[in-house]
């Protein structure tokens, strides 16, 4: 019985695509969200998102494939908050908080405008429409995911350095400032990656949560990220499941597993029940 509630969704080769889309993505957000957490980087990661719905909008009046849109505006925007954090004398969350409202909105007044017979596609990027992935769309989350995870490899212990110690780092030697930079290319890029599946909307969630719940359990930045890895494909795999037999909307199914699976860590973990022993000290 069990094995036949398992099996039944793989039998279709769209729901097959959207389980294969989650896993990878849960993977992806995960390893990019340990920087993201380790940083501070949440508001930066949800501006991202609503900037590459810009630049999908863009995208669809000009007439070309929506990733290009997305990988561009997002980019882009990355390199820009990143030169802000570096030059511009406002506070970093302030600008950015004028930068991604005044460019989203931008998004909405020409989608509005210019494309009403695509309203309905362009708010699935929204809210995400993760049984719409398309073998071309799996490739590309492939390609995408697989550039940010082998330049992670590559760069694992510099990455690491910026991360903890920017200042010391450069001091040392090492280009703090475009790795960095760097940095929040391949957040824009996982982004981007990630839309289609879990929308706009909820991208920041699948960045931070399984990565914030690995958090809760070490404190060793190398086992953070492959328990974030962990936590983000068991969200996907399980919210997609959930999200079939309930008939409900698979991206937001996918982040409330992934937010329970915090929750019950939370109250579990080691870390809290060290913090009770001092209350009670």
């Amino acid at each position: 019985m069990l094995v036949d509630l398992l099996l039944e969704p793989l039998r279709y080769g769209f729901l097959l695509r959207g389980l294969a889309a989650a896993v990878l993505i849960g993977v992806i957000c995960a390893v990019i969200g340990t920087y993201v957490v380790l940083k501070g980087f949440a508001f930066i990661g949800d501006a991202l998102a609503h900037i590459a719905f810009t630049g999908i909008v863009v995208a669809f009046l000009a007439g070309f494939v929506f990733y290009l849109g997305a990988l561009v505006a997002a980019v882009a925007a990355g390199l820009g908050i990143g030169l802000i954090q570096r030059r511009v004398g406002l506070r970093t969350d302030t600008a950015i908080g004028i930068l991604f409202s005044g460019i989203f909105a931008l998004g909405i007044v020409l989608m509005s405008l210019g494309i009403k017979t695509y309203t309905v596609d362009l708010f699935s990027y929204v809210f995400g429409d993760i049984l719409s992935v398309r073998p071309s769309d799996l490739l590309v989350i492939l390609g995408l995911g697989g550039l940010v995870l082998l330049l992670i490899g590559l760069l694992y212990k510099e990455l690491l350095f910026v991360s903890f110690d920017p200042v010391v780092a450069e001091a040392t030697g090492l280009p703090g400032g475009r790795l960095q930079l760097l940095l929040l290319t391949l957040l824009s890029i996982t982004v981007v990656a990630s839309v289609q599946a879990v929308g706009v909307v909820l991208v920041v969630a699948m960045l931070v949560t399984p990565s914030a719940t690995a958090y809760l359990l070490t404190d060793r930045f190398h086992r953070m990220m492959l328990l974030g890895a962990g936590f983000g494909a068991l969200s996907a795999l399980v919210g997609f499941y959930l999200s079939y037999y309930l008939n409900v909307p698979s991206g937001g199914t996918i982040v409330l597993v992934a937010s329970a699976l915090f929750a019950l860590v939370a109250l579990l973990s080691p870390r809290r029940a060290q913090l009770r022993l001092l209350v009670r000290g």
